[in-house]
């Protein structure tokens, strides 16, 4: 008897979406790009570009992808606090001179998992690091979306 199946995911897109880009935000490997290019593009070509469909699409990646960066965040606050003593890096000297601002780029490869990780560990207000990584994820899965639909379309 199997555990899993695939057949799941062929069944139900948006739970692939979902489950990608919760995956895909983690120290975890995933790839939700391949994956809401692939859903956004049967989406686009059988209903257009303001379909709800679409959007839905977007929604569901985008809160896949800020529900892991939340648990890199959440994983950042188990490290023992912050010491001034400590040396830096590149990553730490960035969130000290932008501030919770850099989070916004939480959505970089790599680097972006770093900038969550040390807003965790620094203690930064979670509320505030909760709304600039949705709106860092959303405006990326968007920009995507526009990039994806230019190749489609020309």
């Amino acid at each position: 008897m199997e555990i899993f199946s695939w057949d799941l995911f062929l069944e139900h897109p948006k739970l692939l979406m979902l489950t990608s880009a919760f995956l895909s935000a983690t120290v975890l490997p995933g790839n939700s790009e391949v994956i809401f290019v692939a859903l956004s593009k049967s989406i686009l070509f059988a209903h257009g570009f303001f379909s709800t469909e679409l959007w839905s699409i977007i929604f569901i990646a985008t809160l896949g992808n800020s529900l892991g960066s939340m648990t890199t965040y959440w994983i950042g606050c188990w490290f023992p606090k912050f010491s001034q003593n400590r040396p830096h890096f590149w990553a730490l000297d960035k969130i000290k001179r932008y501030g919770i601002w850099v989070l916004l780029l939480s959505w970089l490869p790599i680097v972006g998992d770093m900038f969550c990780a040390l807003a965790g560990w620094l203690r930064l207000n979670w509320l505030y690091s909760a709304i600039l990584i949705c709106i860092g994820k959303f405006l990326r899965y968007v920009l995507l979306l526009g990039v994806s639909w230019g190749l489609f379309n020309g």
